[in-house]
């Protein structure tokens, strides 16, 4: 029988209509529902602690997790994300990258590791923050642990793994939460120390799978069985390495910095509070990000990979088809969030979060741009594709950062929220452009 990329272009595109949607559909249903139920514990976890913590606490607390986050992806530095572009390219051939791995790996780490204990003495305030973000640290591992196993589970199609994965955070996370409510006196540094302690369990957990990851333990899919040692090369530097990953690494640490500098920069801007109310709405909206996330980051991520070099037909079919999903899906839950937020909000947080309610009204705008911009940057896979996907959400997170500085002087979490919406409208209509700049003629031909 041929190989997958022996097949001819017309064939492989019926192939994926007759007999690639009963699998397809299967995986994306398990993951859908990992994600979902994952999506549910984080957002129970959110509303217990927002609940039992207050706004001010609470605030201290979401506003130091998320400047930990957003400096976690530091620690690997796109590694995860490089994996599966050069597996996808490269097949078998791709482990001539792991011996650097593992240097590109622990060097990575500690500088982060040591950024953010710069940043707890020199730059935050002498007050609750300080500690809460040295607690936080262990953060920054189970993040690298979390993307290092979810990359090797998807080049082996592993999605009952991968789904099982993906729920072990938000789990432990719930149970911290649960914690606050049952035990009396609890404060935000004890849910820090929790949230501490469970992702040193994590890193302890992934760190097998890691270890066989970088012995070339993979049973990779897709490029049929391993073959003998006429293919191994001589092992890259961590520099070539770098040179190769750095794109991935920087859109990596940009993400979390452009979604969740808001909530920041509301902390140093305008108080805790406000950026307790504005965590909130950002939680709801994370949960809602799962949707395009799981479609195309678990599941067809590594696949793309493969199809951009082998079978370019079923690339863009898939672009296409997944273009007009996530449009109609993004516009569901648009009309979904504006219909059931008013009375849903009071009733799962309380009065004191009411004003939650217009934040998410405003980032109701945001759930079609997001699963487009995701459906429409999939097309930008090569390294020269991630340079310019570097520049485009450099692009979008000036643009977040400069609308916070200038509205929530004025507008407060509504000034926030109104920045969020400008920065994601900025990142889709950079993703379409760099679309049609690099794949003009197959979107004519298409």
């Amino acid at each position: 029988m041929p190989s997958p990329q022996a097949l001819p272009v017309d064939s492989a595109s019926a192939r994926i209509v007759t007999m690639g949607w009963h699998s397809a559909l299967t995986a994306i249903s398990l993951l859908g529902l990992a994600t979902a139920a994952g999506a549910g514990m984080a957002f129970a976890t959110q509303t217990l602690l927002a609940r039992e913590l207050g706004p001010a606490d609470y605030g201290l607390f979401a506003s130091s997790l998320a400047t930990v986050t957003m400096v976690a992806p530091l620690a690997g530095f796109g590694l995860s994300q490089f994996w599966l572009k050069a597996y996808g390219a490269e097949g078998w051939r791709a482990d001539r990258w792991l011996p650097s791995s593992l240097r590109f790996i622990a060097c990575t780490s500690v500088l982060t590791i040591a950024a953010i204990v710069l940043w707890a003495f020199i730059g935050a305030p002498a007050d609750a923050t300080r500690p809460t973000l040295l607690i936080l640290l262990p953060v920054v591992l189970s993040v690298l642990a979390v993307d290092l196993v979810g990359s090797k589970l998807r080049l082996e199609e592993r999605y009952g793994a991968l789904a099982l994965w993906q729920l072990s955070i938000p789990g432990s996370r719930l149970g911290v939460a649960v914690l606050l409510l049952l035990v009396p006196g609890l404060t935000g540094r004890f849910a820090a120390m929790g949230y501490g302690v469970i992702a040193l369990a994590v890193t302890l957990l992934a760190l097998p799978q890691v270890r066989r990851m970088l012995r070339g333990d993979l049973a990779l899919h897709g490029h049929g069985p391993r073959p003998g040692r006429g293919i191994e090369a001589t092992p890259p530097t961590a520099t070539a390495l770098w040179s190769q990953a750095w794109a991935y690494g920087l859109a990596a640490v940009l993400y979390p910095i452009f979604y969740q500098v808001s909530t920041v920069l509301l902390k140093y801007l305008d108080g805790n509070a406000q950026a307790g109310r504005f965590g909130i709405a950002l939680a709801v909206m994370t949960a809602i990000y799962l949707i395009p996330a799981t479609v195309y980051q678990k599941f067809l991520l590594s696949k793309l990979h493969r199809w951009a070099a082998h079978d370019r037909a079923r690339f863009w079919l898939v672009y296409r088809q997944g273009n007009i999903a996530m449009l109609l899906a993004g516009l569901v839950v648009s009309g979904a969030m504006v219909a059931l937020v008013p009375w849903l909000v009071p009733l799962v947080f309380g009065e004191k979060y009411h004003a939650v309610v217009q934040i998410l009204l405003v980032l109701a705008i945001c759930p079609p741009i997001r699963f487009l911009s995701t459906a429409v940057g999939s097309a930008l896979l090569t390294e020269r594709h991630m340079r310019y996907r570097v520049y485009a959400m450099a692009l979008a997170t000036v643009v977040t950062v400069l609308c916070n500085v200038l509205l929530i002087p004025g507008h407060h979490e509504l000034g926030a929220a109104a920045a969020t919406v400008l920065g994601e409208a900025m990142l889709l209509g950079s993703m379409y452009w760099g679309v049609r700049r690099f794949h003009r003629p197959s979107l004519e031909a298409a």
